[in-house]
């Protein structure tokens, strides 16, 4: 059996269109750029690699989480530096009026759109955050931002939880997030986008520990990803440095995985020193020193290990590392399947009576499975092209219930991945299932 990877981004995109991945978001007015809709199979997919996420950092006992509002004091991100520094270099073509980050294209070259030559602008900064009113009055002292990154939320709530939840050094808050950049140039399907989602967490931790800190969650996080099935040839690791290097880092490491695009960026981790609570600080007029009870009552700043995962890009990779096409050209056998780690899958298996005869025990049978999984319940066509339906969705199992399920009370479970099929006892089905989806 011949089998082939994703080897172009539309072929995901159609995917996701065709079996309820993704939408293009408002599509019935034409859509809007950059903008997508999960629907119901990807919201599943979105919610089982968030849980996944949340399980992996809060069930230890020196991580707590919280939810961050989107909205926060203009102040903050003043503090931070967003307001003065979270710029891009843009140029426009003045014949077209098309929009480019100037550091990602040849200024002296044809617009890459209509061609024209000689035509850009001077480029000139861009702010990227969305600005919006908070309240009646529409005037300057009304400002405020839609966040450009969840991480200001966790800092500066940093005193609040050390207090209330009584943690010592070190220990994490973690938080999962929408964010927001109006970005010059988005692209790739949900790889860049304009509003995304962000898995956080950052680590504080005693100064002078921040090399350790970033050995172990490197080793973490590569793990973590390993997990769900990415494979590891997919994966490297980039090592930040020079201009790369933001201004409150010591060290960044980027996991990059291999898009049909290319490779990119799909979680950051960086050493960001005490630069965040050392300018809230500052700006706020707060003491955020921390006391330490295991040093002779010393008081310092914590550093911040940050583990930062894009959600959007994680589930990308996901997709795109499940994908495969097998017995490419040959109409009998080729078929697309999702191979997703049974404990993403959306649906992890499917009820498939043989004919509709067979509708009052199969549905039995489903409604029973449904209390414990996340089942689904398909009677319409062949069952070869409902096999392929759920190939296509990534199901792990497929039961199919015949004539003789009535007789031995056993039915027939078919592998996605191998397409082996087992015949199992009705009250063996569970724990076959529960074995399967480790």
């Amino acid at each position: 059996m011949s089998e082939s990877n994703l080897k172009d981004m539309s072929q995901l995109v159609s995917l996701a269109k065709r079996r309820g991945f993704i939408f293009q978001s408002s599509e019935i007015y034409g859509g809007l750029s950059s903008c997508w809709d999960y629907a119901p199979y990807g919201i599943e997919l979105k919610n089982n690699i968030k849980q996944k996420w949340w399980k992996a950092m809060t069930l230890r006992e020196d991580i707590v989480g919280i939810d961050a509002s989107i909205f926060m004091h203009p102040q903050v991100w003043k503090a931070s530096g967003h307001v003065d520094g979270f710029n891009d270099p843009m140029v426009d073509c003045k014949s077209c009026k098309s929009r480019f980050r100037a550091d990602k294209i040849d200024v002296t070259a044809p617009c890459v759109v209509c061609g024209s030559k000689d035509t850009f602008t001077e480029p000139r900064d861009f702010n990227l955050m969305f600005k919006t009113q908070m309240g009646p009055v529409e005037d300057s002292s009304a400002q405020v931002y839609l966040r450009p990154e969840t991480a200001q939320g966790i800092f500066v709530n940093f005193l609040n939880v050390q207090q209330t939840m009584r943690k010592k050094l070190p220990f994490g808050i973690s938080q999962i997030g929408k964010a927001f950049r109006n970005e010059i140039t988005p692209g790739n399907f949900i790889f860049r986008t304009r509003e995304f989602e962000q898995m956080e967490m950052q680590y504080f931790i005693k100064p002078g520990t921040q090399k350790d800190a970033m050995e172990q969650w490197r080793e973490l996080r590569f793990n973590w990803h390993l997990s769900n099935g990415i494979r590891k040839e997919k994966l490297r690791w980039y090592q930040q440095t020079g201009e790369d290097l933001a201004h409150y880092a010591d060290a960044a490491y980027d996991l990059e995985y291999e898009y049909a695009h290319g490779w990119g960026e799909m979680e950051g981790i960086h050493s960001r020193t005490d630069f965040d609570l050392k300018t809230h600080q500052e700006h706020s007029g707060k003491n955020l020193m921390y006391t330490d009870a295991m040093d002779n009552n010393k008081k310092y700043l914590p550093y911040v290990l940050e583990t930062s995962v894009g959600c959007d890009r994680c589930l990308l990779a996901v997709m795109s590392d499940a994908y495969r096409l097998e017995n490419e050209g040959d109409k009998e056998n080729e078929r697309v399947v999702m191979k997703f780690h049974p404990s993403l899958a959306p649906v992890k298996v499917a009820v498939l009576p043989l004919v509709k005869k067979l509708e009052e025990p199969a549905t039995k049978l489903f409604q029973d499975l449904a209390t414990e999984f996340a089942a689904e319940y398909d009677v319409a066509g062949s069952i070869g092209k409902r096999y392929r339906r759920q190939d296509e969705i990534g199901t792990p199992f497929c039961i199919t219930f015949d004539f003789d399920s009535l007789e031995d009370n056993a039915v027939t479970i078919r592998d996605r991945d191998s397409m082996k099929q087992e015949r199992i006892s009705l009250d063996k089905v569970k724990e076959y299932l529960r074995n399967g989806l480790v």
